[in-house]
């Protein structure tokens, strides 16, 4: 399975892991499936860790190098995944959690979110509870 992780769950898996279901751990650690993450993510940790918001505090140079060197595949914005966005329903306001939503449906990818208004798209949105 190819799965999307939100930026919060990236950072999760990255530097929190122990804030994640162990159904979740158990998806990341599965060998059979394709961890990716998003170009958009990378965007959203620098702007947002720039605002200072401690949830963010990360440095999107060296996650984006932890995340490669560790097997995750980086999926990068396309116009289409852009466009994308036009097209879905006004659940959730976030530019970036609209952009993932978009490149996962348009790509055929699970997103694995802990995030409910993103979950509300429905698939291929999968929520998961975190600790």
């Amino acid at each position: 399975m190819r799965l999307l992780l939100d930026t919060h769950v990236l950072l999760w898996a990255a530097y929190l892991p122990e804030r994640l279901p162990a159904g979740a751990v158990a998806l990341l650690s599965d060998a059979a499936n394709e961890l990716l993450f998003s170009a958009a993510s990378i965007w959203e940790v620098a702007i947002k860790s720039g605002l200072g918001r401690e949830d963010f505090d990360a440095d999107p140079h060296v996650l984006r190098r932890e995340l490669l060197d560790n097997g995750y595949t980086e999926l990068v914005i396309t116009g289409a995944h852009t466009a994308g966005v036009a097209g879905l329903p006004d659940i959730h306001r976030d530019p970036f959690d609209r952009l993932l939503v978009s490149q996962a449906r348009l790509e055929g990818i699970t997103l694995l979110t802990a995030d409910t208004k993103v979950a509300e798209y429905g698939a291929p949105a999968r929520l998961i509870r975190v600790r």
